[in-house]
């Protein structure tokens, strides 16, 4: 079949777009237009259009844009060429003609529907008879109320073998078997598929049921069987309750992939209409395919059991070739050894909206899966660095594959890379030199505390932060120590901040960075000259601005160097708050705290001048 731009345009041209939409949205007159409350996303003030001259919609708060056909494909969830014909028939036209065999198939698939609507009536039926009390008993039992049941056409298949073959005799053996109704083996009489189980009719996005699933009832496996794939019914494609689901996401502005038919039912009941479900199989690619349609970040809530768990990392990893931008998953964990509806009938619909509220993406989904596997050892480690990537490598779209590296390595960073500080030295170990003193070496301080970070840090010392920077270019591993301090400077001089921040960058994307490659990269970034100046032999004069120091000196006193640049600006600060106070106001009290802190920063000034290189015979270089 060849649907020519001419055609769609007749169908679009007899389609009157409001009466469209007024099925499902209800409409107010403004002027020659008519508005609503947008349909795609919640809102109180009515921002959405639609204009029958120009035959399209528009909501200016979601930007949700199109025509009759592309109301019904995403309002609604159809496939386009469905859409196409459900309008072509209202408006009188007949579609382009098929070959013989699409013909021929069109017939079949029409007589198998006719075949499903009178199955889908007589299970009921049998629900609501005598034979059908142990099923209502069940339902019962699970919370189902029998308004939920009839919504969702549940029903009841008796435990023998002819009775729905009886029942439908006038559609054939033949139709019977191809549908899945019936199970034929080696030319026999057939015999009913679905024997002593609940029945809970599969549908179609435009609501017809194409297949089945019956749960069993008391012992029994398996406990849910499907029908098998025919005509109709691809397993893999089809998401149960994507009929209803399709409008309630689009109102909720989310939708939600459960484990199973019950769960669904149990969510449809307690206010959350905007569930479907895989069938009884992993998410499949077209089945995510089918969530994106309608949601752009799908929240995927499995059981909280292992299978469960499972389940959904399988679905993560078949959604990473298809991510974009601005398209993933998030996920659900419910509690263990509970799914959606044991949830809701133990604790209530909050419950369940408190979780939905905070989904977890897709990322830190996978991270905590990778961090199960053991990472003491460095080659564990390596091999936890190898898994990452290798996921990441599936993604398909360049800008989010590099988000992904780029995410996994800073993890991996702020998890594993920062090393304990340098071992203590004693007078045996190094020469009488910086901070050497008569208790003996000094081992560096810890990094600043919240107080120390919380200060302003406009009051930095310029030259002790192109110091420290050289430093960091001298010995890039020590950046990891000092990423959280780091990360919080903000330095008063641009150019200077820009560099602190670009090396922090490119060690953060990469641990392995060392010095030579890090000057090579900054000077492709147009940092060559800063670099340049910074790493003059006579430029700055202490031990961690040199080549050739030794590297644990080195460490140390770069540490040092960092902990008194961020504590400098917080005791200066608080020097003058005190001398003011102490101006307006003397007391003794206000004296002692002005000379604590007139000690305090004197020491400061100590530890900095302590930090001075200082050649092979003590003295200071500079």
């Amino acid at each position: 079949m060849s649907l020519t731009p001419a055609f769609l345009d007749e169908v679009r041209a007899r389609t009157t777009l409001s009466v469209l939409v007024r099925r499902t949205v209800k409409l107010q007159r403004a002027g020659r237009e008519f508005r609503a409350c947008c349909p795609f996303h919640n809102e109180k003030s009515p921002s959405f259009y639609v204009n029958d001259d120009k035959g399209f919609y528009h909501c200016f708060g979601c930007g949700a844009h199109g025509d009759a056909i592309r109301w019904l494909t995403e309002q609604q969830g159809l496939p386009f060429i469905d859409a196409v014909k459900e309008l072509a028939q209202v408006a009188g036209l007949e579609m382009p003609a098929q070959d013989k065999r699409a013909a021929a198939k069109a017939e079949r698939a029409k007589s198998l529907h006719d075949v499903m609507a009178a199955a889908t009536k007589w299970f009921e039926e049998q629900l609501h008879g005598l034979d059908g009390a142990e099923a209502r008993a069940l339902l019962e039992q699970r919370g189902i109320r029998a308004d939920t049941a009839r919504t969702f056409g549940l029903g009841f298949a008796p435990d023998s073998r002819t009775r729905l073959r009886q029942a439908l005799s006038e559609f054939g053996d033949a139709m019977l078997v191809e549908a899945g109704l019936l199970i034929q083996v080696d030319g026999k009489a057939p015999y009913d598929r679905f024997r002593g189980r609940l029945m809970i009719p599969i549908r179609d996005p435009r609501g017809r049921v194409i297949a089945f699933g019956g749960r069993i009832i008391g012992a029994g496996e398996p406990k849910y069987l499907n029908s098998p794939e025919t005509p109709l019914f691809d397993k893999g494609r089809t998401l149960y309750n994507l009929n209803r689901a399709a409008a309630a996401a689009r109102k909720a502005g989310r939708l939600i992939a459960v484990e199973g038919y019950m769960d669904v039912i149990a969510l449809a009941q307690a206010g959350f209409g905007e569930a479907v479900a895989p069938l009884g199989t992993a998410m499949t690619e077209a089945q995510l395919e089918r969530l994106w349609r309608l949601i752009d970040v799908p929240i995927l809530c499995f059981d909280g059991d292992a299978a469960g768990q499972k389940a959904a990392i399988r679905a993560a990893a078949r959604a990473l070739p298809a991510l974009a931008p601005g398209r993933s998953l998030s996920f659900v964990t419910l509690p263990a050894g509970q799914d959606p509806d044991d949830l809701i009938r133990a604790s209530g619909p909050a419950a369940m909206e408190a979780l939905l509220a905070k989904p977890e993406p897709l990322v830190e989904r996978l991270w905590r899966n990778a961090l199960t596997e053991p990472t003491d050892t460095p080659e564990e480690r390596a091999g936890l660095r190898a898994r990452l990537a290798e996921q990441a490598d599936l993604i398909a779209d360049q800008n989010v594959r590099s988000e992904y590296h780029a995410d996994f390595r800073r993890r991996f960073f702020e998890t594993f890379a920062k090393r304990p500080a340098p071992p203590q030295r004693t007078q045996a170990r190094a020469p009488q030199r910086g901070r050497f003193a008569k208790g003996g070496w000094r081992p560096p301080e810890a990094p600043p505390g919240d107080e120390a970070r919380a200060v302003g840090t406009g009051g930095i010392d310029r030259v002790l932060a192109k110091a420290v920077l050289a430093g960091l270019i001298r010995h890039p591993a020590e950046i990891a120590r000092h990423m959280e301090v780091l990360g919080s400077l903000r330095l008063a001089d641009g150019a200077l901040a820009r560099a602190f921040e670009a090396v922090v960058d490119l060690a953060l994307e990469d641990q392995a960075l060392d010095s030579g490659r890090l000057v090579t990269i900054l000077a492709r970034s147009g940092f060559d000259q800063v670099a340049s100046d910074l790493l003059r032999a006579d430029a700055l004069p202490f031990s961690f601005t040199h080549a050739g120091a030794d590297d644990a000196r080195a460490a140390a006193d770069l540490n040092e160097a960092i902990a008194v640049m961020v504590a400098r600006p917080r005791v200066d600060a608080a020097l003058a708050a005190a001398t003011s106070a102490m101006a307006a106001h003397f007391t003794d009290d206000a004296l002692a705290r002005q000379q604590a802190l007139l000690q305090e920063q004197l020491r400061l000034e100590a530890r900095l001048a302590n930090l001075l290189h200082a050649d092979e015979d003590g003295e200071t270089i500079g």
